[in-house]
């Protein structure tokens, strides 16, 4: 099944742009008419209700660019082109990959001030689309075969045996998958629109989907950012967030909730329908996915107000101030749903799920239903314990260049090339580099 989208740009010779079809203004314009035919496969379909958000956001860049830098001709005719080639492009995995063809443009810092922002805010801004991007792209894989596939989040017919397992951690878990997967996505069209109201480039890592899908029905044959099937899952954000006395800023470390998953490669998702059986194995599947979830979702949940104390910008600011929490409250509910997975073992790779109410676990440091953020040290041993978000010290273990390899060694980026990482190191290192001022 095809569709067809028509999309108009307008400009002005006034320095004031719209779409055509808004309201009329008092001004000279000139419009430029571009069909954009796509096919409902892929990423693709995840633009029917993108798409309406993203022209609305481009209509507002649009708008404030063209009336606070006109008289910056450079950066006029740079957003000029942006707008002939397209905001929304055609082809398999555009609308998860970025806003602009032609792959991503580096450096992040730009060589000069974008549209009133400093290098620094253009940086983290860049970083923070990048990983949005990431997250975009592994949230997608789990929604084709464990989430709700509709006209919000299309893309995948799903797995009934997956979802069942996936299910005996909550009832909920296909509508939670799916309401991730739309915010991910909302929050990386939003910042790529941004920056493009600034003048300056949005993330495109089109180039790089090369890795497969997984084969299970259900998935979509397409080029992946991420691989989800030889996973190797840190879970230590669990004791993390019920110790009491350490803090990653401070120096504490912590167990792993379970100690197997850190230890090999294992898949989150079905690699292939022969992994709907034996039952425990794809129950163990499922539960990998589960503590997944909850291994994403606190990294954005710490790298985002650890950027913030680098930003210039109190709108940059009060964009990570409100995207942020989301990722918080992304990950509480993975944090509650994960305690559910059952105690088992499976039988074609050895990987146990213990029982973490149970000796010799339990106790404040694993007991599952202490899902919010235990009192802990901050800033100094001096002051008395406090429920916090941790870590959020300036280029640490929350930073951009943590998350990079934190993800890299979650086994995520399996098969990317070398280009790939250095793409990302290089947004990662600047956006850490981000001084307030």
């Amino acid at each position: 099944m095809h569709s067809t989208w028509s999309v108009t740009f307008c400009e002005s010779t006034s320095g004031t742009s719209v779409f055509c079809g808004e309201v009329p203004q008092i001004m000279y314009i000139r419009c430029l008419r571009s069909a954009w035919a796509w096919t409902r496969v892929p990423l693709d379909g995840l633009i029917h209700d993108l798409l309406l958000i993203m022209e609305h956001n481009a209509q507002q860049a649009q708008k404030e660019y063209m009336e606070h830098n006109m008289q910056q001709a450079k950066a006029s005719t740079s957003r000029r082109s942006f707008l002939q080639k397209g905001l929304v492009v055609g082809g398999a995995g555009t609308i998860g990959a970025g806003l602009l063809a032609g792959g991503l443009s580096l450096p992040a810092f730009a060589e000069e001030k974008s549209g009133g922002l400093t290098q620094g805010d253009v940086a983290i801004l860049r970083l923070l689309a990048a990983v949005e991007i990431i997250e975009s792209d592994l949230w997608q894989q789990y929604n084709e075969l464990g989430g709700i596939q509709d006209s919000e989040v299309p893309g995948g017919s799903g797995s009934k045996a997956y979802i069942a397992k996936l299910q005996v951690l909550d009832g909920d878990m296909s509508q939670y998958i799916h309401d991730n997967t739309e915010d991910e996505f909302s929050h990386m069209a939003f910042i790529n629109a941004y920056l493009v109201s600034k003048g300056a480039d949005p993330v495109n890592l089109d180039k790089f989907r090369n890795l497969p899908s997984s084969k299970a029905t259900g998935a979509q044959q397409i080029g992946r950012l991420t691989n989800l099937m030889h996973l190797t899952v840190d879970t230590s954000w669990w004791t993390r967030y019920r110790s009491r006395t350490q803090n990653p800023d401070l120096g504490g470390t912590f167990a792993q909730a379970i100690p197997g998953l850190s230890k090999g490669k294992f898949p989150a998702i079905p690699r292939s329908d022969a992994d709907l059986a034996p039952d425990a194995h794809i129950q163990a599947i499922a539960s990998t996915a589960g503590f997944h979830f909850g291994y994403i979702e606190q990294g954005g949940t710490s790298l985002y107000p650890t950027l913030a104390q680098g930003v210039t910008s109190l709108e940059v600011l009060r964009i990570l101030l409100s995207i942020g929490p989301t990722e918080t409250a992304h990950f509480q509910t993975w944090h509650d749903k994960a305690g559910n997975a059952p105690a088992l073992t499976d039988p074609t790779n050895g990987l146990v799920f213990p029982d973490l109410n149970a000796a010799p676990f339990g106790g404040e440091n694993f007991q599952t239903n202490l899902i919010m953020p235990e009192p802990t040290v901050f800033l100094s041993r001096k002051f008395p314990p406090v429920s916090i978000i941790r870590p959020t010290q300036i280029a640490g273990s929350g930073g951009a260049v943590a998350t990079i390899k934190s993800f890299t060694a979650d086994g995520l980026f399996i098969g990317q090339s070398s280009e790939f990482f250095a793409v990302l190191n290089e947004l990662a290192v600047q956006a850490d580099e981000a001084r307030r001022g």
